[in-house]
């Protein structure tokens, strides 16, 4: 199991998959890299594809640190160090999204083509009250209760409807995935804290935007406003499929990605 030691003594958990330009796949608040096991085997047909578990999720060391945006975008910026990577694509998700963002702006050169899905600029008053709301059934109910709320913001209707089992997770699963909620609860302090919307006029990397228009995370208009402010970007919504459509609506999202990195960055 490769893992990368950081300074001050935390590990970062990652994996390699596939040959070609190097695409990082950078998960959201979760946090764990599993998110994108339905595109591994099609996407590392055409990509070096480069996961993680962020700092104090899953596989990674569950460290109690002041966590920030700027701080797992470092994280990532250490694993391309490790692994030799000068650039790469990446494809980032939800808070991945906004690390990406952080990359293109702080740190240009390692990025080639950008792709953010369901993500952010800065929080507004619907952001703020559903974590408010998200963070307070974590403190008084448990991770069993947040788990099952968190599933029906997340989760399109109609994906629930075919796959209940989403939003019934056991309390004993439910600690499985949230080991330390203390940690959880600063990750979410983090992304209410980010906001690079002055600074998304420097992002010069070709830029997807991709949302859902029924997203209730991350709403449409969120990437509607990103795709407005980087340079260039190209803004694609679908019309269903919610915070995850990347899995509820798979052959769509990857045509898109694919799509967008284009014949010369997959080597066809």
């Amino acid at each position: 199991m490769p893992l990368l030691d950081l300074p001050g003594g935390d590990r970062l958990w990652y994996e390699v998959v596939g040959e070609g330009p190097p695409l990082l796949l950078v998960p959201g608040l979760a946090g764990v890299s599993d998110f994108f096991a339905p595109h591994l085997r099609p996407l590392a047909r055409h990509f070096r594809l480069i996961l993680h578990d962020h700092r104090g999720c899953g596989r990674s060391s569950l460290a109690r640190i002041d966590y920030s945006v700027e701080q797992m975008a470092g994280d990532v910026v250490a694993l391309l160090d490790h692994l030799g990577i000068d650039r790469a694509h990446l494809l980032g998700h939800s808070t991945g999204g906004a690390i990406g963002q952080t990359l293109a702006i702080d740190r240009p050169e390692r990025i080639d083509r950008l792709i953010l899905c369901a993500t952010w600029t800065a929080a507004d008053g619907w952001f703020r009250l559903l974590f408010q709301n998200r963070r307070e059934i974590l403190e008084g109910l448990g991770p069993g209760a947040y788990a099952r709320v968190s599933a029906l913001f997340l989760n399109a209707p109609f994906w629930v409807r075919l796959h209940p089992e989403i939003a019934a997770v056991s309390e004993e699963e439910a600690r499985r995935r949230i080991r330390d909620p203390e940690i959880l609860l600063r990750r979410i302090k983090a992304i209410l804290a980010f906001d690079r919307r002055a600074e998304l006029h420097r992002i010069r990397a070709p830029t997807l935007v991709m949302g859902a228009r029924d997203d209730m995370v991350t709403p449409a208009y969120f990437s509607e406003e990103l795709g407005r402010a980087i340079p260039g970007a190209e803004t694609v919504i679908l019309p269903d499929g919610g915070h995850f459509f990347p899995v509820a609506r798979e052959a769509s999202f990857r045509r898109h990605v694919l799509r967008f990195l284009g014949a010369d960055a997959i080597g066809q």
